[in-house]
């Protein structure tokens, strides 16, 4: 045995869980061919192909799927505990660490954080990028930021989703809205307004997809790409915007707009933490992941992952 070493674990659980040659490099930090050579390592100590290639990315074999769990288990504990021996003292450490974040959670999240981070973790700075979709996992694989909070669902295998919590929609008008005055506003309002959507790379497709299902993409007569121009465009009109209630709260403390409640229910969003996966996060970055999740999480989320 003395040709395997943690690396060859390591990059066996990484393969397992990302089923991806190119994911694994990213997390190791070390080139497609070294992680290929790992592999052929791999498959000559255990007289097996391990993984199959196939259009959707590795397949794990039975003796794969046999020795992921003992190995994770072990390359966890070890993990662990040289984590300890380098672990990352918030309360002493001067580190800066890079989010993408939407214009919702510069809004309603990062004020959270800063306040936390201001009485736990005086030394650590951040550096926020605007959210992207579509390439946030890739940046998180090339290590330009460290963690992403999305609303859409990431089933990628190259992070881990760490839930926060899930948020309904209102309505938002202006506060002297001429024919919207009560709590709440029916079908048949909703229909002869005029809206306002959001469509862009952050998520949140909800209200639009709602407008869609019943017809009324053409009661649309603008759309932006960002919810924090909601309130300056609603508060001097009669457009209707329906709009996520955490950020819905903060509009209405410092603009001239009302919440209704809507007439029918939008799917709530997910927003969740995406991460590298543990075994290659640094212990900064671990510590950063479990500093987000207790920060905003609301009761009932799932726990970090250590």
């Amino acid at each position: 045995m003395r040709d395997f070493d943690l690396n060859l674990v390591r990059a066996f659980v990484l393969l397992y869980e990302t089923r991806s040659v190119t994911a694994t490099a990213e997390s190791m930090h070390v080139t497609q061919p070294t992680v290929s050579y790992s592999l052929q390592k791999l498959r000559r100590r255990f007289s097996d192909e391990l993984f199959r290639r196939t259009g959707g990315g590795l397949v794990p074999t039975t003796t794969a799927q046999a020795l992921y769990p003992p190995l994770h288990h072990a390359l966890a504990e070890i993990e662990s505990t040289l984590s300890g021996a380098h672990s990352f003292d918030p309360a002493t450490a001067c580190a800066r660490f890079t989010l993408a974040l939407s214009d919702l959670g510069e809004v309603t999240l990062l004020p959270r954080l800063m306040a936390a981070l201001a009485a736990r973790a005086p030394g650590v700075t951040l550096t926020v990028r605007p959210l992207d979709v579509d390439s946030a996992v890739d940046q998180l694989g090339r290590g330009e930021i460290d963690a992403f909070v999305a609303s859409p669902l990431i089933s990628s295998q190259r992070v881990t989703r760490i839930p926060l919590f899930s948020e309904g929609y209102v309505g938002m008008v202006a506060r002297d809205h001429p024919r919207l005055r009560g709590a709440a506003m029916s079908v048949a309002e909703l229909t002869a307004e005029r809206h306002i959507t959001v469509f862009g790379p952050t998520g949140h497709h909800g209200p639009r997809r709602a407008l869609e299902a019943r017809g009324l993409l053409d009661r649309v007569v603008l759309e932006v790409t960002r919810f924090s121009t909601l309130p300056y465009l609603v508060q001097d009109s009669e457009l209707v915007a329906m709009v996520p209630r955490l950020v819905a709260d903060a509009f209405a403390s410092g603009h001239r707009v009302r919440l209704l409640e809507l007439p029918f229910d939008i799917e709530p969003a997910q927003v969740s933490v995406y991460a590298r996966h543990s075994h290659a996060r640094t212990p900064a970055q671990q510590w950063l992941t479990g500093f987000m999740h207790e920060t905003l999480a609301r009761p009932g989320a799932a726990p970090a992952q250590p």
